[in-house]
């Protein structure tokens, strides 16, 4: 872990935040590699969910959530951690993640009663504060799509089975953040609720854990550092009668990856009035403030009912985290650090590098090497005019980079390149017009 943080800050991946002022825990920056890499991730999986499939939407929806929306949801009453403070040092951690019941901070057994801790950040809304007006920061991005479930099979004429896809920012008051940017205050989600019929959602259950376990797997992760957990029946969510977890071996030890969970009509029910109506199968509590039937109709026999919710639910900065260990290489033969990363998720593309740095005529068709490829539009090219053209290999070995493209003397003559491959370390000259078609094929 200690190698992985120090590549982060030294190459611009990641930064502690507010680090000029000492930092907040639980809270980082994303710097220019890291937010590439980042986004690279966000649109792999947005693509995966939205442009290569028929049967899912998007939704971006607002972060700030109605009281009621979680209360009905149950987070007010179930979102918490169990809290202890440290007689000894004062120092507050979560009962559960202490061994032997012993304080991390000083060792020592002199503990407080364990008390429920709020997991959700509030803020006031309106000029005036005086509690009678406020919003919670989400803790999950899935309760708005519940919330807009009517609005979206109203407006796209979905029929059951589809699914609601969304990435964004939640916030949870962690007692204990740690282990880098794994457990953090502010994290962003990938999160789909696929909507089915009762009785054939442990089908598409068992179709989502496959499905999102060979994702993981096309991303770069080596499958033999996957591993399916059934989380047990005390461990489930209130809301879930299932969850399977994609557990990874990251640099602290193995933990989650992507939960998913079979949220039955716990949700839609939480949300809809009238819930006499329906023979709901999740104990959920009468909702008096709804003004919605969140129910479908069967064609067939014109009955309503509610959908069941199978929702894959990923952090992104614990996929950033996974992707980044999985990519991290010491080549001791070559004395140099590789982030082998699949190219899609190369925070770079390609690097375009002028022999010197001075020479009018090298930097100018460097820079239009670097244009024409940028208009390609599969990601950022960058030109890189510092006239060393070792350290750059080294540099853009160490960001990811695939390939790296160097102009010299010799382009000036016949038009051809130099083309180095990051992982093999293979160089070949080509002709400036075959280098369009090359960087294509290289990223089909």
């Amino acid at each position: 872990m200690d190698e992985l943080v120090s590549l982060c800050k030294r190459r611009g991946f990641i930064f502690q935040s507010n680090d000029i002022y000492g930092g907040i825990k639980g809270l980082y920056d994303y710097g220019p590699m890291g937010v590439e890499l980042k986004n690279n991730l966000k649109q792999t999986w947005w693509k995966s969910m939205i442009y290569e499939r028929d049967d899912i939407e998007g939704l971006d929806a607002s972060i700030l959530s109605a009281p009621d929306v979680l209360k009905y949801s149950g987070h007010e009453d179930t979102f918490t951690d169990p809290l202890v403070d440290c007689r000894s040092c004062k120092s507050r951690w979560r009962i559960d993640n202490l061994d032997n019941k012993l304080c991390p901070n000083c060792k020592s057994g002199d503990l407080t009663e364990p008390r429920p801790f709020n997991l959700m950040f509030k803020t006031n809304i309106g000029p005036v504060e005086d509690g009678s007006s406020f919003a919670y920061l989400r803790p999950e991005t899935c309760q708005q799509i519940f919330t807009n479930f009517k609005n979206i099979l109203d407006s796209t004429s979905r029929t059951i089975p589809f699914g609601i896809a969304q990435i964004g920012k939640a916030f949870r008051n962690e007692i204990t953040p740690r282990n880098f940017i794994f457990r953090v205050r502010e994290f962003e989600q990938m999160e789909l609720e696929f909507f089915v019929e009762p009785g054939t959602d442990e089908k598409w259950h068992d179709y989502w854990v496959k499905k999102r376990f060979n994702w993981w797997v096309d991303q770069g992760i080596n499958s033999n550092n996957l591993e399916l957990l059934d989380v047990d029946q005390d461990d489930l969510s209130h809301y879930s009668s299932k969850t399977v977890d994609i557990m990874y071996t990251f640099p602290h030890g193995k933990e989650e990856l992507e939960g998913i969970a079979n949220r039955t009509d716990f949700d839609l029910g939480s949300h809809t009035k009238n819930q006499k109506d329906f023979n709901i199968s999740s104990k959920v509590s009468k909702n008096d403030k709804s003004t919605t039937k969140l129910a479908v109709q069967n064609f067939e026999n014109k009955k309503w009912y509610m959908p069941f919710v199978i929702e894959p639910s990923a952090g992104v900065e614990r996929g950033f985290l996974a992707i980044l260990n999985e990519s991290y290489k010491y080549d001791e033969e070559n004395s140099r650090t590789v982030l082998s990363l699949k190219p899609h998720l190369s925070p770079i593309k390609a690097a375009v590098i002028p022999l010197k740095r001075n020479n009018e005529e090298l930097v100018n068709k460097a820079k239009k090497i670097k244009n024409n490829l940028q208009k390609i539009g599969l990601g950022r090219i960058m030109l890189e005019n510092t006239g060393n053209i070792g350290k750059n290999y080294r540099r853009h070995d160490e960001i990811g980079t695939p390939i790296c493209i160097t102009v010299d003397f010799e382009t000036l003559e016949n038009n051809t390149v130099t083309v180095r491959d990051r992982d093999t370390m293979e160089q070949q000259r080509l002709n400036q017009d075959d280098l369009k078609t090359y960087y294509e094929n290289y990223f089909d």
